[in-house]
């Protein structure tokens, strides 16, 4: 018999982390988040997987359950990326009235019920600081450990191959024994070295209006105010609202720079980029001016520096759009966890406990990768 490893992908968001893990060899099943517009973007690229629109406190486990292989035939991966800005670090004074701080927590119902032997969480660092003596995290993490053996730590997915300095807290857990974080691929430590911003977006036609007849999906900006036009133009590569003259600053910084620098920052073309947030096309809302050109990051652009390739389609608007790929897993930061649970499996210790001392990783047809065991 074969088993192939499936995923479960709560809070999906528009498909990051499912196309990341997809991409290691891992077979999408069941995504759902609440989003309607995410949901929309998941379907467009995942067209076979069952992915439903839900707030997760109102989904039932049988509906997850129901699309699920049996258990004696896959191995079943849980993933859940809870929304982070409860816990982003501006908002830690308010985590404990958030209602969404909770909702790590649902995902207990799952495991309970399909019985994962992988478990995948990711989010802000600050979730771990808001649940250090006690909280959501701790009080999920206490009861993963009963059946489960469980890592985390906050890793850079620069470290990884994405090229963003994007500082994320990542658990990884495992019923089929001891399991440890992927180690680095990328950095001083490595062989590689970090992606950069012009690794990733150099590529694409700069000048938007003359690369029109391209046709690449969602490469359009935002229109700048002629304020902030002249703004951006008094902007250096790599630099912000610290090197305006004068006359261009905003009312509440006249009293000196104190405040945040990278709002009205540009990209330096050969560092990678701050973090991407939800306003990642706009050039008020951080260092999301393009490197270059006059003007703030495109939808494709961010998209890139989230690592989705230009196949992936995204539903709704500009803003809606930005707020899809903020809030998305970086696709080749899911793959390279994907890849490390696919070693994980079929490793000595884990073929041992899925009923094969000798598997072979072989390829079902669909890209998923499944391990030939004994019958």
């Amino acid at each position: 018999m074969s088993r192939e490893i499936v995923l479960a992908d709560f809070f999906s968001g528009c498909g990051g982390t499912a196309l990341g893990f997809a991409s290691a060899g891992v077979r999408p099943v069941f995504a759902t988040d609440w989003d309607e517009e995410a949901v929309e973007t998941f379907k467009l690229n995942f067209p076979t997987v069952d992915a439903v629109q839900r707030d997760i406190r109102e989904l039932e486990t049988d509906e997850v359950v129901s699309v699920m292989p049996p258990a004696d035939e896959a191995i079943r991966l849980l993933a859940g990326c809870a929304p982070c800005q409860p816990f982003s670090g501006h908002r830690n004074a308010a985590t404990q009235e958030d209602e969404r701080s909770d909702l790590v927590l649902e995902l207990l119902r799952f495991v309970e019920a399909l019985r994962p032997q992988l478990v995948f969480v990711e989010n802000v660092p600050g979730m771990r600081r808001a649940s250090e003596s006690s909280g959501p995290l701790k009080e999920f993490i206490e009861e993963l450990k009963k059946t489960h053996h469980v890592a985390l730590d906050t890793i850079s997915c620069a470290d990884y191959g994405v090229p963003q300095t994007r500082n994320r807290l990542v658990l990884v857990a495992s019923s089929l024994g001891e399991i440890e974080l992927p180690a680095p691929t990328h950095g001083p430590l490595t062989d590689q070295r970090l992606a950069t911003v012009r690794d990733a977006i150099h590529s694409l036609p700069h000048d938007i209006k003359a690369s029109e007849a391209v046709k690449i999906s969602s490469h359009k900006a935002m229109r700048l105010s002629a304020l902030n036009r002249e703004r951006i133009e008094a902007t250096p590569e790599g630099g912000d609202r610290r090197d305006w003259p004068k006359r261009l600053w905003l009312d509440c910084h006249r009293g000196g720079v104190a405040g945040h620098t990278d709002v009205y920052g540009r990209l330096s073309w050969d560092k990678p980029a701050p973090t991407l947030t939800t306003k990642c096309i706009s050039y008020s809302n951080g260092r999301y001016g393009h490197p270059s050109e006059h003007r703030a990051l495109t939808a494709r652009e961010a998209a890139r520096l989230q690592t989705f390739p230009d196949s992936f389609e995204f539903a709704g608007g500009l803003t809606s759009q930005a707020r899809q790929i903020g809030n998305a897993v970086p696709v080749v930061l899911a793959q390279r966890f994907g890849e490390h649970f696919i070693k994980h499996v079929f490793g000595a210790g884990g073929a041992q406990k899925i009923g094969s001392s000798d598997p072979t990783s072989v390829s079902d047809g669909s890209g998923a990768l499944v391990a030939r065991t004994a019958a």
